[in-house]
């Protein structure tokens, strides 16, 4: 048969694709499993100083004694929930405002100079500001986390709808579509590569919205696990905080990979 070479050249292919990605995974867990190791070797052996650097045998011991405690999954629970409802918000948001800007472009040339001013402007200068207009509590550190991803977000998204391709644009304006119509079956469509970008990267400035935000005012959260570990100078609670911390972004990022991985086989099966 004439397709028996071209498919057993493909299965030879995929089989070398998933050995090499298994090689991968097998390699990045030696790293951090050597990373660890050695992280506890030289606490015991005394090259540095545990109480400094803590360890991740004094790690597990402070995250058992959190989850013993119960008070754990405030923390985590509180931080997630800032951070979702911020990332949301600031993704739905920026993006509303980069269609505006895209439908006019007189409101684009408006905002254009205070986008500029308030993506320059560092965002943990309006924290003060935030805690006396919001009080001392969750509102201050959402609007905190909003600061941080809206003007990305708008940024990223209005570069998008402007990069759409010109000639699609103007063959649909001849066949009679709207505006609307554009921006709904060309324009979005073209840039969603361009939105999971921005999920992406609003992910981190998410967390670290969150994170500042904590730092400056709250009772519950993994900021405020870090800021009462390092006033009273418990390293071991500091460095298990950023531990959960960074997990727990990871964990936020591959729920976004796994939501474009469903959209983008969606979008392909409907087209």
């Amino acid at each position: 048969m004439p397709d028996a070479v071209p498919s057993s050249a493909r299965l030879m292919w995929l089989r070398r694709q998933a050995k090499r990605r298994r090689i991968i995974r097998v390699w990045q867990l030696m790293l951090l499993v050597g990373l660890f190791a050695l992280w506890e070797l030289s606490t015991r052996l005394g090259w540095s100083d545990g109480f400094l650097i803590s360890s991740p045998s004094r790690m597990a011991d402070t995250f058992l004694n959190l989850c013993r405690g119960g008070e754990l999954l405030v923390h985590i629970g509180t931080s997630c929930l800032e951070t979702v409802v911020g990332f949301t918000a600031g993704t739905l948001i920026g993006t509303l405002i980069a269609v505006c800007m895209w439908w006019s472009d007189t409101l684009s040339r408006i905002l254009d100079p205070y986008l500029v001013v308030l993506n320059a402007l560092p965002k943990t200068a309006l924290g003060p500001i935030f805690i006396v207009w919001m009080g001392a509590g969750m509102g201050s550190i959402i609007m905190m986390t909003l600061a941080i991803s809206l003007i990305v977000t708008i940024l990223n998204m209005y570069a998008g709808f402007l990069s759409t391709d010109g000639e699609k644009i103007r063959l649909m304006r001849s066949l009679g579509a709207s505006r609307g119509q554009i921006l709904w079956m060309l324009v979005f469509p073209a840039n969603y590569p361009t939105l999971f970008n921005t999920l992406k990267v609003n992910v981190g400035l998410s967390w670290v919205g969150v994170i500042m935000g904590e730092f400056l005012v709250s009772q519950a959260g993994l900021g405020y696990l870090i800021v009462y570990g390092s006033q009273v100078f418990n390293m071991d609670l500091v460095m298990t905080s950023v531990l959960i911390l960074a997990i727990a972004a990871v964990v936020m990022y591959r729920l976004v990979l796994w939501a474009e991985k469903i959209l983008h086989h969606f979008w392909g099966v409907q087209s």
